[in-house]
């Protein structure tokens, strides 16, 4: 069990998320009114899958196992794009139902930030992949964006002074949001305490809350809440998820293609076959 000391922070935080975000989704599932949606199946799967092979990756790691660590992460390199684009593709099937039924969308600041700030955290993630505590801390930080929603929903759900009983009850949605918010503050700062050099990214995935926040307040104010609304529901959500996934797809793999031009690789595998027998790297200068 002492192996897994230096790694329990991250093993607790999968499985708090795990856990919320299993009470989070009950009532889509298993709720008296269930009826999932083929969006909620990806989105569910894509969540759950990736907290699955980030519980994989701590694992390798805490075997020692580095070359299989490394493997797994050609997984992670593909699951991320098709994260964010589930998050964009629900973001904007959000949207198009609040303007169908004519209610507000009370999540799209939200929804539209956190999409953006998790698109943002798996390019700096993969960016910075030879800072492998920034890297590892970067990837889990992911989980914060999703503690928010399922710990919203979770109250509202299971904790009877948050349920909505009535139109009379409805400012219980922002008492629900702030206790959240209050939840996950506590977490990031726990993780940031831990390791101040490498765990700073928790306290940036959840500054998009706070951020989140303020810019729902300003547009409130200037009255552009129906417009961001109407924006956001333009694509459909096929065209929002094949947009989202090229884009995050060909950034992510960006930071893994080889530095070296391609008329350098030769004798780069020269040089290389060199030094394995003992001979001198012969570098050239310009």
């Amino acid at each position: 069990m002492g192996r897994y000391k230096p790694y329990a922070a991250e093993l607790l935080l999968v499985l708090f998320t795990t856990v919320v975000g299993v009470l989070g989704f009950w009532d889509i599932y298993a709720g008296p009114r269930a009826d999932p949606q083929p969006h909620h199946y990806l989105h569910v799967g894509t969540i759950f899958g990736w907290m699955g092979l980030l519980l994989a990756q701590i694992s390798l790691l805490v075997r020692g196992e580095w070359a299989s660590h490394r493997r797994l992460g050609l997984a992670v390199l593909f699951a991320g794009p098709l994260l964010a684009a589930s998050a964009a593709l629900l973001t904007v099937h959000s949207a198009r139902s609040a303007l169908a039924s004519g209610e507000e969308d009370f999540l799209i600041v939200q929804n539209v930030l956190g999409t953006l700030w998790l698109a943002l955290i798996l390019f700096m993630a993969f960016a910075l992949k030879k800072r492998r505590k920034l890297h590892g801390a970067l990837l889990s930080s992911t989980l914060i964006l999703f503690l928010g929603p399922a710990l919203f929903f979770t109250l509202i759900a299971f904790a009877p002074p948050f349920r909505i009983e009535g139109p009379e009850t409805f400012y219980r949605f922002e008492t629900a949001v702030r206790t959240g918010l209050g939840i996950i503050l506590l977490i990031v700062l726990l993780l940031f305490a831990k390791d101040r050099r490498n765990n700073w990214p928790y306290l940036f995935a959840a500054a998009s809350y706070l951020l989140g926040e303020v810019s729902k307040a300003m547009l409130v104010r200037l009255d552009l809440i129906d417009s961001l609304t109407r924006a956001v529901a333009t694509p459909s959500e096929l065209a929002a998820f094949i947009i989202a996934l090229a884009i995050m797809l060909a950034l992510l793999v960006c930071t893994v293609l080889p530095a070296t031009p391609r008329m350098g690789l030769r004798e780069v595998a020269s040089r290389e076959a060199r030094v394995d027998a003992g001979g001198p790297p012969n570098n050239r200068t310009a």
